[in-house]
């Protein structure tokens, strides 16, 4: 953790260094908090159904409220304050914390690597952003868990389905960073 009050005024390589965490440490809290989860709420680590339910407000507006409460998916996972809801709000407080402490925060509407390969258009990255993410999520409801869901808990009770899952989810991350990288140097 950075104690330099300046950190943002560094190079951008050793900021990055600085705000990157052990990936061997991470692991390993990922597992104990895994058992956490189970031993204190008998639930698997997941957040995909918690956000669909939480989308269930932002549809508020244009469904109303007999829309949504009629809707075959929210009326089987409805908004509720429960154990998804308070996974949901700790891994974004986790987060903040993490880039808080680290001096790492910055608002950034276009990263380095998206001008690089696409623009600096704000508006062609936000709507690329927000399609992506609704692909995702439409993605990780069809296959009835998300990264968390499948990819650590299902992998860890050593669910077929959840491996599957992760290694197609490994392959598809290979072949769109080939393409979205494709020229591009590996580094120094």
């Amino acid at each position: 953790m950075p104690s330099d009050p300046n950190v943002l005024c560094q190079p951008e390589a050793e900021r990055e260094a600085r705000g990157r965490w052990n990936p061997y440490l991470v692991g390993a809290g990922i597992g104990v908090l895994s058992w956490i989860a189970f031993a204190v709420a008998n639930q698997p680590l997941g957040i995909s159904t918690a956000i669909s339910s939480a989308a269930s407000v932002c549809a508020l507006p244009v469904l109303g409220s007999d829309g949504v409460a009629t809707n075959a998916y929210w009326a089987k996972f409805p908004l509720k304050w429960d154990y998804g809801m308070v996974f949901l709000l700790g891994t974004f407080l986790g987060s903040l914390a993490s880039v808080l402490v680290s001096r790492t925060f910055q608002v950034e509407t276009v990263p380095a690597t998206w001008r690089e390969r696409f623009g600096n258009a704000p508006g062609r990255r936000l709507a690329a952003a927000f399609l992506g993410g609704v692909i995702i999520m439409y993605g990780a409801r069809l296959a009835g868990g998300c990264t968390s869901g499948h990819g650590i808990s299902g992998s860890l009770q050593l669910a077929v389905s959840s491996w599957v899952f992760f290694l197609t989810l490994f392959a598809a991350g290979l072949a769109t960073a080939a393409v979205l990288f494709r020229g591009r140097s590996q580094g120094p």
